[in-house]
């Protein structure tokens, strides 16, 4: 393993990687003196910088040059985890022929699909479950990727993840593995928040009525609040008035015993929760 603070030549070999200048990258491999899995000070390898920056002529060199498709990072991340992440599908349908492991995770729990919904790469997530990545993969703060799309607004891939069997209620809640690690924390970032919270309080109402198609729980979560709170607090009225069509009870109370209505001053908002009050009573 060599670094490019130490050698010169790989110095110049993760350049040409990064900017793609496949001439000069084939002859610092063929010279013999770079190594194809050479890495820097954090790991990284010179196929994860061809992937990152989506040079699939880079990509393809080295791979055929013998580079170890599934080496990981210091942080846990792939070739495959950079190129989903930035969205380069050609790139990773191309390290898929070769070897390239969905498992990989970072520290953080990350998978390459978890930052492919994350970052709203419709085409990389197809790939990426066509290949057999784990449609309920979750970071180890219980992100899902339903969830982190949806944190988004990406709507095409929202429809694809609840099509491939992502379950729309799976709450954001810290896993097993790593429940040690956030014990004693003041805030856990774990707190039962669901792809249907998330959308209310961003305003997302087109995300918000694909999520409606798969019943999503409209009650109280086990944070203690309830995803028409979270529309009340953000003020836009459009969401509020999908989620009273919904089924949204106007007349829950969160963990502070608080309405809905008691968290605004917007009178439109005001005007229709209480008239969702009184067809109730009605």
């Amino acid at each position: 393993m060599c670094s490019i603070k130490e050698t010169p030549l790989a110095n110049a070999a993760f350049w040409a990687a990064r900017r793609g200048n496949l001439a000069l990258l084939r002859l610092l491999l063929n010279s013999g003196r770079v190594d194809v899995d050479c890495r820097d000070s954090h790991g990284t390898t010179l196929l994860m910088v061809a992937s990152y920056a989506g040079h699939i002529d880079c990509v393809r060199e080295l791979v055929l040059q013998g580079a170890d498709i599934n080496l990981q990072r210091e942080s846990g991340t792939t070739a495959l985890f950079f190129a989903a992440q930035q969205g380069h599908n050609d790139v990773v349908r191309f390290l898929f022929e070769f070897g390239a492991s969905t498992e990989c995770r970072t520290k953080d729990g990350g998978t390459a699909l978890l930052a492919a919904s994350q970052y709203g790469h419709m085409q990389v997530v197809e790939t990426l479950l066509k290949h057999g990545a784990n449609i309920h993969d979750q970071l180890y703060d219980g992100a899902t990727a339903l969830f982190l799309a949806a944190q988004g607004g990406y709507l095409d891939v929202i429809r694809l993840l609840l099509s491939s069997g992502a379950k729309v209620n799976q709450p954001r809640q810290v896993m097993s593995a790593c429940a040690e690690r956030w014990a004693g924390r003041a805030c856990c970032p774990g707190d039962g928040t669901t792809a249907l919270l998330k959308a209310a309080n961003k305003g997302y109402n087109d995300v918000i009525k694909e999520l409606l198609k798969f019943s999503p729980t409209l009650g109280i979560l086990k944070n203690g609040t309830s995803a028409l709170h979270a529309a009340v607090l953000s003020g836009n009225i459009k969401t509020v008035a999908l989620l009273l069509e919904a089924g949204a009870d106007p007349a829950l109370r969160n963990k502070a015993n608080e309405l809905p209505a008691e968290l605004t001053k917007n009178e439109r908002i005001l005007r229709l929760l209480r008239s969702k009050e009184g067809h109730r009573k009605s």
